[in-house]
């Protein structure tokens, strides 16, 4: 599929093939039918929110964030395919994406701030990436989402 990738701060995002897993557990394949463009993902382009790509590589944050990246995180479209774990939706349903992942476990959870999720659900380093070049270069999503892309795999 093609994807809008961002590299690195000041340069124009490029269109490239990219490579997208089957969905695995709770995750969720959707076919892209809209995407917003958030202030966000200009402020990543143009380092108005004095984002330290460098400082978020040891960091939580550092998963959705470091380059290479498919920016987006507004969007909407339908469901292709979902993981042996999903109950919620369905093949066809029709889904908009959101960028608060929580685990549904953790204490945080537990006491109604899933925003405080102390570990959401994230592939492991010995799983494959959901997204990744011809080459088996990872490329991670902003958000968890990565919208600007004909599909997401999303949890």
């Amino acid at each position: 599929m093609k994807a809008a990738i961002f590299y690195e701060p000041y340069k124009d995002l490029t269109i490239e093939e990219v490579i997208i897993d089957k969905p695995r557990g709770r995750e969720v394949l959707v076919r892209t039918a809209a995407s917003g463009v958030c202030h966000s993902d200009l402020h990543l382009v143009d380092q108005t929110m004095d984002i330290n790509l460098d400082a978020l590589k040891n960091s939580p944050m550092g998963a959705f964030m470091k380059p290479p990246l498919a920016l987006g995180h507004e969007g909407a479209g339908i469901v292709e395919a979902v993981g042996p774990d999903v109950t919620y939706v369905k093949p066809g349903d029709h889904v908009i994406t959101c960028p608060s992942v929580f685990c549904r476990s953790c204490e945080q959870c537990l006491t109604g701030h899933p925003n405080r999720c102390q570990n959401p659900p994230r592939r492991s380093a010995g799983e494959p990436p959901r997204l990744r070049f011809k080459d088996g270069t990872p490329v991670n999503q902003f958000a968890d989402l990565g919208t600007f892309a004909e599909q997401m795999l999303v949890h």
